[in-house]
């Protein structure tokens, strides 16, 4: 299986989360960037901050590999304009694929006309542009009940709204930040990327977060996710193991 081209190959620390310097923060994002292309790994998520300098970075270069950006990141409960905003910057900045955080606190206070609202205006403007739309339900935050009420409600909603583009809009687990209680997993689960496929109608599902090793990754694939999000892609392609976070 070429687990390559389901890979997302991610660093979404910020200096003050590493300890690393902006300098030496950069130089890591590039060394990822490297990496990708060396391994025709899919694509490379990063923070907004770095976009433009990662597309000049790989603009002489001989690669298909995507810039993939975070908005909304990790919380999600911006303002459906401040993502907007955030979300045009990456944009012009050149990102391929936006992957939001939707606000799951707005949604598990009933606040649907709200989550509606981001989900439709922030798909239409990545569809309006070319760009490829994730939604990060955040799965760790959720009972099994509300990951598949809420996936199913983004399927409707670009369903009902954009008919023909569901292949552009993914829905993701996870941000690989969130913080449980009792070690519990923060990030993808065999169970809870079950209940997202058996929910997302005809988009695509991403897992992101806790797929640490080959095997597991196959047995992502085999379930039906058409992409996964890991900052551990290059032990992933060399059969070994990962204790990375993400």
């Amino acid at each position: 299986m070429e687990i390559n081209k389901y890979l997302d190959s991610t660093y979404l620390k910020t200096p003050e989360q590493s300890g690393l310097s902006e300098k030496e923060t950069l130089e890591t994002v590039l060394s990822l960037v490297d990496e990708t292309i060396a391994n025709t790994i899919f694509a490379v998520m990063i923070r907004p901050d770095y976009v433009k300098q990662v597309k000049e970075y790989i603009s002489d270069k001989t690669t298909d590999v995507k810039v993939g950006t975070v908005i909304g990141f990790h919380e999600g409960t911006n303002s459906t304009e401040a993502k907007l905003a955030e979300a045009r910057k990456a944009i012009e900045d050149g990102a391929d694929e936006l992957d939001f955080v939707i606000n799951y606190e707005a949604y598990k206070k009933g606040q649907l006309d709200l989550v509606e609202d981001e989900v439709v205006l922030c798909t239409r403007l990545c569809l309006d542009h070319n760009k490829v739309a994730k939604w990060i339900i955040e799965i760790a935050a959720l009972t099994d009940q509300q990951i598949a009420e809420i996936t199913g409600l983004i399927s409707g909603w670009v369903a009902n709204r954009f008919p023909g583009k569901e292949v552009q809009v993914f829905v993701k687990s996870s941000t690989g930040f969130y913080v449980t209680e009792g070690g519990k997993p923060n990030g993808a689960t065999f169970e809870g990327i079950k209940i997202m496929l058996d929910n997302a109608g005809k988009l695509p599902v991403k897992a992101a977060g806790g797929v640490r090793s080959p095997e597991d990754a196959e047995k992502m694939i085999n379930l039906g996710v058409k992409r996964i999000g890991t900052s551990s892609a290059l032990a992933l392609l060399k059969n070994s193991e990962s204790s990375a976070d993400y």
